[in-house]
Formats: C-alpha cells, sequence, structure tokens
C-alpha cells in the first residue's frame, strides 16, 4: 500500500512539474512593407502573447547586439563657455590636456605629467559673457585600453605685474561627453560633476574658487604678484560607453497587438523584437528580427 501511494504522489509531482513547465513563447512579427520613408510611420503586427516584448530600433543607442557593451572607440569630446573682465583683457587662459597625469592636485604632479596646450581649437571671451568654445575633440589623446589611463582637461592662468592690474576669468559652463561611431553619446561629466581639483603654482593669494555652477579665478591689483594656477577635471575614460538600450513594450499583466514607431533618418536598420516568457521556476527566450531601408 505504501508503495503505491509513493508511486501516486510522484505522478501527481511529475504532473505538477509539466503543468508549470515554462514554454518556448510563441511570437510573429510582419509589417506591410520592408521600406518605408524617413517620417512614415511603421507599424509592427504582432502574433502570440508572450510575457515580455522588449523593441530594439536599430537607431542609435537602440541595438540589440550592443546591449552588453560598455566600451567602445568613442571621440572624447569637450565643450565649455568663458568670460574674460577686468585689468588688461588678454588671451592669458590656456586649455591643456594630459592622459598620464596622476590625479593628484600638486605642483609636482603637474609637472611630471606631460601637457599639451591645445587653447588655440577653442574659443575663449575676449570679453563677452559666456562665450561658447565649440565643440573640442581629444579623441587623440586616448591611450590603447588596455592603457587604463584616463584623459584629464585643464585650464591653466598665467599672469603677471600689469599696471593695468590682473585680470579675472569665469568658466561659466563645461560638458565632456564620449560619442561612438555609430552616434551614442555617453555624458561623462558636467560643470557640478567635473571633480575639479585647484592647484596653485604661484601666488596663493589669488587662486581658483570651484562652485557646481563655475570656475572663478579672481582678478587682483596691479601690484599683485606674479600669478600662476591651475584647475584640473577629474580624468575621463575615453572608452567608456552606455549600453545600448530596447524599449520595454509590455509585461505579463498586459497584452498588445502591434506597435508603431518613426523613423527619421534614412538608413538600414535591423529591428529586433527580444521576447520572453517568465515563471517562478525559470524563462525561455527568443527573438525576431526585421531589417528595414529607411529612404529620404
Amino acid at each position: 500500500m505504501r508503495k503505491v501511494l509513493y508511486t501516486l504522489a510522484a505522478a501527481i509531482a511529475f504532473v505538477a512539474c509539466n503543468k508549470d513547465k515554462v514554454e518556448m513563447p510563441a511570437f510573429e512579427v510582419r509589417t506591410s512593407s520592408l521600406t518605408y520613408k524617413a517620417g512614415d510611420t511603421v507599424r509592427f503586427d504582432f502574433s502570440g502573447n508572450p510575457d515580455n516584448i522588449t523593441f530594439f530600433s536599430g537607431e542609435p543607442g537602440h541595438n540589440y547586439e550592443f546591449r552588453k557593451r560598455t566600451n567602445a572607440a568613442n571621440d572624447l569630446q569637450i565643450d565649455f563657455s568663458t568670460w574674460v573682465r577686468f585689468g588688461l583683457v588678454y588671451p592669458n587662459l590656456q586649455l591643456m590636456v594630459s592622459n598620464d597625469f596622476s590625479g593628484k592636485a600638486a605642483v609636482e604632479d603637474i609637472q611630471a605629467a606631460h601637457w599639451t596646450d591645445i587653447t588655440s581649437r577653442a574659443k575663449f571671451s575676449t570679453g563677452t559673457d559666456n562665450t561658447p568654445s565649440g565643440k573640442i575633440s581629444l579623441k587623440e589623446f586616448a591611450r590603447p585600453q588596455k592603457d587604463s589611463a584616463l584623459v584629464y582637461v585643464a585650464f591653466r592662468y598665467a599672469d603677471y605685474k600689469k599696471t593695468q592690474g590682473q585680470n579675472s576669468w569665469v568658466v561659466r559652463t563645461f560638458t565632456a561627453n564620449n560619442v561612438s561611431d555609430d552616434g551614442v553619446v555617453t555624458p561623462l561629466a558636467v560643470m557640478s560633476t567635473g571633480g575639479w581639483q585647484q592647484v596653485s603654482v604661484k601666488n596663493p593669494a589669488f587662486v581658483w574658487t570651484i562652485t557646481t555652477a563655475q570656475l572663478l579665478m579672481p582678478n587682483a591689483g596691479a601690484t599683485a604678484d606674479d600669478n600662476e594656477d591651475w584647475v584640473i577635471s577629474k580624468g575621463f575614460n575615453p572608452w567608456q560607453i552606455v549600453p545600448d538600450a530596447g524599449e520595454a513594450l509590455k509585461n505579463i499583466s498586459t497584452t498588445l497587438d502591434s506597435h508603431s514607431h518613426v523613423y527619421t533618418q534614412p538608413g538600414t536598420y535591423k529591428v529586433v523584437f527580444d521576447v520572453s516568457a517568465v515563471r517562478y521556476n525559470g524563462e525561455k527566450r527568443l527573438t525576431r528580427e526585421i531589417t528595414l531601408t529607411i529612404t529620404p
């Protein structure tokens, strides 16, 4: 009798397990055409009802194949705005870049690093507030990824005794972004997150003032001592990139029979729908792909 009960219990458990077994989701997708014009609405019609649907449009930042990508050969770009005033208004603020700086705010560490003066690549104020620098590429300073070398940006102020008095500079805004070859923009810093450090080389009575809103070098009188001060950003990883992301269209609590999307730029797009069936004891996934041509 006991053997019969064991057998019956095992059979019930087997039936229960099979009942809860995760099945491969049934899902298909189709469009009325494979070619559309930029600005047209593309309608994707679905059959099947998987638990989850995630849509990868194939546009920059939304490519299925790059969903786990965390590094790429980017173009590190910066831009900022400045204002010069007081004293003798002249170009005595330099834009410097290093890929071997230690990151330590000390005169000896600045002097030990190799710095490249790229001032000529930017536009600086000649008296007008919020003068935009324009976008400046630092791609050439990216060392091979295996070196794990960061890129540092610095503003170097140098001024000397003048009858008109030393001038004042304000860096109003700052942004740093990585831009991948496929157009993905990875934000690295703005003014408030630049990790700025100031180092006084000469005349510690006048140094950079760092706030979340700006970088300020105050002006000194005509009798002030010679002055040299640096303000240096945190190190930027030129290989960093945010993984591409899909758009979650549905979950187990909803149903969906179609999705519409507008492509604004001509090109060829590999569209991927990542679908899944998820239960407490596992999941099953599949993808469906469509290649669309978007014409001007």
